[in-house]
This record gives C-alpha cells, structure tokens and sequence, in this order.
C-alpha cells in the first residue's frame, strides 16, 4: 500500500509541476470557454429565446445552459492534452520508465488518469467563479453535487485520451485527433443547444447526438449542478468509462517482439 501511494503521489505531483510550468495552458482552458459562452450566448439566443426550458422544470438563460457543456468542454481538451503529453513522454522515454514499475500497469494508467482529472476540476470550478461575471449562478449546493459527476466526466475523457495515446505514434498526428476527435464530440452533442432542437433541424444529426457518450456527459453535470441525478446519463458514462479504461489498458500491454 505504501508503494502505491508513493507512486500515486510521485505521478500527481509530476503532473501539477508541469501543469504550474505550462501557465499558457491553464490561460486557454480559462478564455476558451469564457470566449465562447460569451460569443455563442449572443449568437443563439436569438435563434433560441433568452430563456429554455429544461427537463428540471425551471427557465434558465442560454448561458447558464452552456455552461456545463463548457465545462465539459474543459474536460475534453485536458483529456487530449493528457494524450499529447503522453505520446511526449513515450518519445523522450520516460513512459517507458514509469512502465517499468514493479506495481500493475493498470494501476499506473489509472494514477495518470486520476492526476489529469483533479487537474481539469481545477481549472473547471475557475472556470464556474469567473462565469458568475456573465450572469451564470447556478445554486450554491450545486457547486458541491456536481463534484462527483465532473469526476467521472474527467476519468472518462482522460481514458479516452489514454486510449488514443496508444494509437498516435508522432507528435505530428495529434491535429488529426483534434479535427476527428474532440471538435466532432463536443458540437455533436447537447453541450451547446438542447437536443430537440437538433431533432428539429436534421433526424440524422440528433441520431449522432444521441450515440455520442460526451452527450450523456454533459447532462449527467448540468443534471448534477442542479443537483439532480440524470440515471441514464449516470449509467451511460460509467459503462463509457469501464471500456475507454479497459481498451487503454490493453493497448499499453507489452508487445513481443516478432524476432
């Protein structure tokens, strides 16, 4: 157990230090969203009313409606972050050092995947305070029972990114994961505009919608910063969570060499 701890303390600290150096990082994880609530929230309420109705039975204006897909979005980014970083460290070698340790493989991805999401809560609840400037006041408890779903959506994004750092080789492929990976989930999703509007507009768009897994993310936190439980959207991440975790895992297995 204390081998364990050290190890998960040593992988969490090595990831706070070089979040602390990479200052631009936290910089754009902060004005991204900030922009884009500002930008979108002008843009579509006039498409879509000043206020929506939501599955909670309440009005609440469109940028308190983006807000947790903004969060979601905080998520994403850090989760294909923590992909990037990888495929660094696996060309510079010090994965392959982490690797070697006598402890499990999957408990050492698992430490890594624990280390990039308390990072993005970070980033996320600064994110929350500063959006109170533009009007987005969701009720005090629900900065509290939004935790644990923000956790699970950051495991599931950081095991996505995991995942894909077993299939990008070079440095030079990761702006095809941008392009065909984070853009594609974020807008095909309800982080920006409810899914019945999309059904309104296109059958074949809010299919997408509804099998993209980030969808039921994104509802699993609006539902909980409210604090409200959406089962479905629970079950859903979970499951996600189980097989990006499980797939991840399985492409960090040693490969014997065909010699």
């Amino acid at each position: 157990m204390s081998a364990a701890w050290h190890c998960f303390q040593g992988v969490l600290i090595r990831e706070f230090l070089r979040f602390i150096q990479q200052r631009s990082r936290f910089l754009s994880a902060l004005v991204r969203p900030l922009l884009w609530l500002v930008v979108f929230a002008a843009g579509f309420r006039a498409a879509l009313g000043i206020s929506i109705i939501q599955p909670y039975d309440t009005y609440i204006t469109y940028e308190t409606y983006i807000a947790p897909g903004l969060c979601c979005m905080i998520l994403l980014f850090n989760g294909m972050q923590s992909s990037l970083s990888m495929v660094y460290d696996r060309e510079m070698g010090s994965m392959r050092v982490l690797l070697m340790s006598p402890l499990p493989r999957p408990f050492l991805l698992l430490c890594k995947m624990v280390a990039t999401a308390l990072i993005s809560l970070t980033q996320v609840y600064a994110f929350l305070l500063a959006a109170l400037l533009v009007d987005v006041e969701p009720p005090l408890i629900g900065y509290v029972t939004a935790l644990p779903a923000l956790l699970l959506v950051a495991l599931l994004l950081s095991s996505l990114g995991l995942l894909l750092s077993t299939q990008i080789k070079q440095l030079e492929n990761f702006a095809g994961v941008m392009n065909f990976v984070i853009f594609p989930m974020f807008f095909l999703s309800s982080a920006l505009y409810p899914l019945w509007k999309m059904q309104e507009a296109n059958d074949w768009l809010y299919t997408l919608c509804a099998i993209n897994p980030f969808t039921y993310a994104v509802e699993l936190v609006r539902f909980a910063l409210y604090g409200q439980l959406n089962t479905t959207a629970l079950l859903i991440t979970l499951g996600a969570t189980a097989i990006f975790t499980s797939l991840a895992v399985l492409g960090f297995r040693p490969r014997k060499s065909g010699r």
